[in-house]
Order: C-alpha cells, then structure tokens, then sequence
C-alpha cells in the first residue's frame, strides 16, 4: 500500500506565513534543534525548517540528531554547559527528569496558555503541565495498530482479523516452515523490546480484564489474574508455533522483508514502509480481546526550549515552537512521518479519520492509555527478563510474572521514593 501525500497545503494560508507577518526576529539569530535519528522524522523537520526560515528570514535553524542510544546522554551533557540546543525533542516520560535537572524551561503562558492547550490538544498532551504551567507540547502523538501484509493473507487464504482469536487462527495460517520444521515465515512478529512490552502493559492486560497500574500508574498491578491470562496468551503465541522470538533479529525487519504476515508497530513506522519495495501492506485496528474489549497505547515526542536558551535566541525558540505545535506543522508531519497530529481539530477531520492507512491509529486513540514511566527503559527490561526466564530457564510463568511486578515496583518506589 502506498500513501498518497496530500498537497493540498500548498494552497492554504500557512500559519508559518502568519508568524512572519506576526513579528520574526529583528536581528539575524540563529537557534539549534536536537531530535534522535529517525529517518522520516528528520525528512519532517527539514521541510518544517524550511517553511519557518521562509516566513522567519532573520531566524536560521540548524538541525542536529543522534542515534537514540545516545541520545539523552548528549542532552544531559550539553545543555548545562551552553552548548547544546536551544529546543530539544524529548520523550514524554523524560519530563520529570528534565524538570528536575533544569534542563528546560516553562513555555511562555502567554503563548501557550492552559486554557488553549487544554481545548485544543488531545488530552494525553495534559501530562506535559506542571503546577499550571506547560513545559513541553507535542506535534504529533503515536497509537499502535496491527499491519498486515497483504500478498501473504491472499495466498494462505485469510481475512484481515479483528479478534485476538482470529489473529492466531490467521497466524497460523500464515506461518511457512522448511522440510527440516524451521520457520521461514512467521504469521505474526513478535519482541517485548520494540512495540510488545506496551501491547502487553496496556492492551493484553486490560482486554483480560485487569489494569496494569493504580494509584496513577505508581503500583505495579498485574501480578494476577488478568496479567497470568495476558502472560499466557503472549506465550502461547510460540508455543503454538505462530511466531519465533529472535526472528531476522527485529521484528519490523521481518515484516519489511516479506517474512512475516502481521506486525504490531506504531504509527510512526508508515514513512518506513512506504519506502519498502515490492510490499503490499495494510493497517488495521488492534484486535479486540475476547469479551470485546479494545485498548490500545499512546505515547508521543514533545519539543520543549532548554534553560540554555536566553535573549534573541529564546524569542525565535518560542517563535518555532509556535509553528512546530500548528496545523500546518502537524499535517506535514502525519504525511511524512506518520505519527497523528496532536490537535484534535487536525487529527479528526473526516479525511484523516477515514484515512485507510492513518485512520486505525487516529480511531485507536479513542480507547488508548499512555503509561506514565519512571524509567521506560528499565521497566521495558522488566518485561524483556520476564519472557527470558520462562523462555530460556524453563520458569514457571506465574512466577516469573510475580518476580518481574516486583521489580518494576521497585523501580517505581525509587522513583517516587517510596
């Protein structure tokens, strides 16, 4: 499937356009912008830049990424010694964080106030206020969704599923083995450290019927019922030969290359796919559990201006953080990136709403809950270990559930100091 890029914008007023008329720098300045290297990301930004630098001609952005390894580290290091970025790109769950080492700084509420944040942001954006003010704000925000490759279900013969159920009957369908019984093809990709760790937190648990937090996601609650049952099906999925752990070594590699029939990812991965020859694909809603629930997880990416920013430089930080938070910003982003504007009014128009490919993600953000982490990394590690256990050392999964709730209470407790 590919997507077809709307270019329609050309024709409207831009709200670049606007912020010229409306008072670009006086004297030529230039800012820095940090964000981690995501190909389509960076694609993004380089025409956000240059729509700005057009409207703003006193104001020059210059760019700069890193691999996302590295990425929080260079920001931590460079923004206190004045050399790093005037606006810098950061996860929602690094906020606290930021905060708290004074890396960045309130937004000017006379420009972002919370009245206008809160009327006109999807609500998921509220996380980004602290004690009435906001230090950050998204383009865009991300859902997951299950893709599908088309030739594969042709071929075996299956329906696009909408159910848990018929997802594995559908896998399984799908999965090809060689003579000697290795699996050539997979029905469904599978690996807690890309998107897995969020399908199970916030989707498989709440469909078999539990909630995976209390107390604003500080109490680890899923060492039970509905996590065992959660547990089970995520396990059952190699057990019954529908997916391989390891397989290609990443799970979006494996779909990409024709060798896998479903994959859950975000909406993020639509540019990468569009760029992948000779796959036909689709998209569709993740599947509901088996009384019908749907659940789905949504995070997003927030441009915040750093403490570092001061004079001429902040003025033209604020007035880029304006166009990177418009309309025009965020439609130019779900085009070329494929993550969902973070403007209800942009996100739900009939079009996107109803688009084949952004539409499941944009709908799945109805039923969506974002998971407030301490450490996603540790906490993703938590569940990476869980699945190893059982896996790799032949453990119980009821106990290793129980060992993985403890350790990301502790992290949690750490956290907060508990």
């Amino acid at each position: 499937m590919k997507m077809n890029f709307r270019t329609a914008l050309a024709a409207l007023a831009t709200s670049a356009a606007a912020l010229g008329a409306s008072g670009a720098a006086a004297q030529e300045v230039t800012i820095e912008y940090w964000q981690y290297f995501f190909e389509a990301r960076v694609n993004a930004m380089d025409q956000l830049i240059e729509n700005f630098e057009a409207a703003n001609p006193n104001i020059n952005v210059e760019m700069t990424h890193f691999p996302y390894a590295d990425y929080r580290t260079r920001t931590a290091v460079a923004v206190p010694a004045g050399e790093g970025p005037d606006i810098v790109q950061l996860f929602y769950g690094w906020l606290n964080d930021y905060i708290d080492a004074e890396l960045i700084q309130p937004l000017p509420a006379d420009r972002f106030s919370p009245e206008m944040v809160e009327s006109e942001f999807f609500p998921m954006v509220q996380a980004m206020e602290r004690d009435g003010q906001y230090f950050a704000l998204p383009t865009a925000v991300r859902s997951l969704a299950l893709f599908y490759n088309q030739r594969l279900l042709d071929a075996a013969g299956v329906e696009v599923p909408t159910t848990l159920d018929e997802l594995v009957a559908a896998a399984e369908a799908t999965t090809e083995r060689d003579g000697a019984g290795n699996i050539t093809q997979v029905g469904l990709t599978t690996g807690m450290t890309a998107q897995d760790h969020h399908w199970f937190r916030e989707v498989l648990i709440r469909q078999m019927g539990g909630e995976p937090y209390t107390d604003g996601y500080r109490n680890v609650n899923y060492d039970n019922e509905a996590g065992r049952a959660a547990l089970d099906f995520y396990l059952g999925l190699e057990e019954q030969g529908v997916t391989q752990s390891g397989f290609m070594d990443e799970p979006q590699a494996a779909f990409r290359g024709n060798r896998a029939a479903f994959h859950i990812d975000g909406s993020f991965r639509i540019g990468a796919l569009n760029d992948s020859r000779g796959l036909d694909w689709g998209v569709t809603e993740l599947p509901a559990g088996p009384d019908g629930t749907r659940s789905n997880y949504s995070s997003y990416w927030v441009n915040a201006i750093t403490s570092s920013a001061e004079g001429a430089e902040y003025d033209a930080a604020v007035l880029f953080m304006e166009y990177l938070t418009s309309p025009e910003a965020m439609q130019i982003w779900l085009d070329v990136v494929g993550e969902l504007p973070a403007r209800a009014e942009v996100g739900m128009t009939e079009e996107n709403a109803n688009n084949e490919v952004f539409g499941p993600f944009i709908r799945g953000l109805e039923y969506a809950n974002t998971t407030i982490f301490a450490d996603e990394s540790a906490q993703r590690q938590v569940l990476v270990d869980m699945i190893e256990r059982v896996q790799l050392q032949d453990m119980d999964p009821g106990e290793s559930l129980s060992i993985a709730a403890e350790a990301e209470q502790a992290i949690l407790d750490d956290y907060y100091g508990e």
